[in-house]
């Protein structure tokens, strides 16, 4: 019998997180870039805001989610 780990639907997220953040920064850098013809009428800063909300989405939420499902100690 297979059973299924309890902990995957959590790993799951976690990368669907991570992979968020990464397509975040690389349409903030895109938008200031100017490198997007539909974004051309967004202003630059708002590229910079995004990569950073990015940034923080890939290296700080990860952890903060994962502390917080870590099992209680036994």
């Amino acid at each position: 019998m297979s059973e299924r780990d309890p902990a995957f639907p959590r790993w799951l997220a976690l990368q669907g997180v991570r992979f968020a953040g990464v397509v975040t920064v690389l349409l903030g850098v895109l938008i200031e870039a100017g490198r997007l013809p539909w974004a051309s009428d967004v202003p630059r800063w708002f590229g910079y805001v995004l990569a950073a909300i990015g940034l923080v989405e890939v290296f700080a939420l990860p952890r903060l989610l994962a502390r917080r499902w870590q099992s209680p100690p036994p």
